[in-house]
């Protein structure tokens, strides 16, 4: 299937949905390695730059996830879910997508703050700075904004498992599975 239905999703949806949690869950572990388990060595540096390269490719990932969702929709929510439930699932998605964004401009914007600006993404294709200032305090502050964001990020994230393991083995519907596998019936 390749467009979303009202009891699935397509093959792109989940494609970008996957994409986008390996690239985050390797972004999170990296960063946290960077900023805790690497600091002073000398390929520190070099740990910035592929960081700042796969975020890049995240951020190309997002846009694209975010376009596909706008044109494409999403399946709905089981007929018994309460307010609460749309309300947070919705909301989590919502928070996802705007922290995922915050967290990949503000890396973005801190590329620009390197002694060498880093400037290209996995694939070795340039982009363009959103910012360049050399000044310590610059680096500092959106270094910081950046890490609170991925952390705050992270919990989005935990919450986002544990509605989807809820929708699993609590309410025993298919709303997780729907992301791993096509809808019985929905091609």
């Amino acid at each position: 299937m390749f467009r979303n239905t009202e009891s699935g999703w397509g093959w792109p949806a989940r494609l970008f949905h996957w994409a986008a949690t390996i690239a985050i869950l390797v972004l999170l572990g990296h960063g946290w390695l960077m900023t805790h388990a690497i600091v002073g060595s000398p390929a520190r540096f070099a740990n910035y730059g592929w960081h700042a390269a796969l975020g890049y490719d995240l951020l190309v990932l997002m846009v694209l996830r975010l376009l596909w969702r706008c044109s494409a929709g999403a399946p709905a929510l089981p007929d018994d879910s309460k307010l609460w439930e749309r309300i947070s699932a919705h909301g989590s998605h919502i928070l996802l997508y705007i922290f995922t964004f915050l967290a990949t401009l503000t890396g973005w914007a801190m590329a620009g703050t390197m002694r060498t600006p880093l400037t290209k993404d996995l694939f070795g294709i340039s982009f363009p700075l959103i910012y360049s200032n050399q000044d310590r305090a610059s680096h500092e502050w959106l270094e910081d904004s950046h890490k609170f964001l991925a952390y705050v990020m992270a919990i989005i994230i935990v919450i986002h498992i544990g509605g989807a393991l809820r929708h699993h083995f609590i309410k025993r519907n298919n709303v997780m599975m729907r992301m791993l596998w096509p809808a019985a019936g929905s091609a």
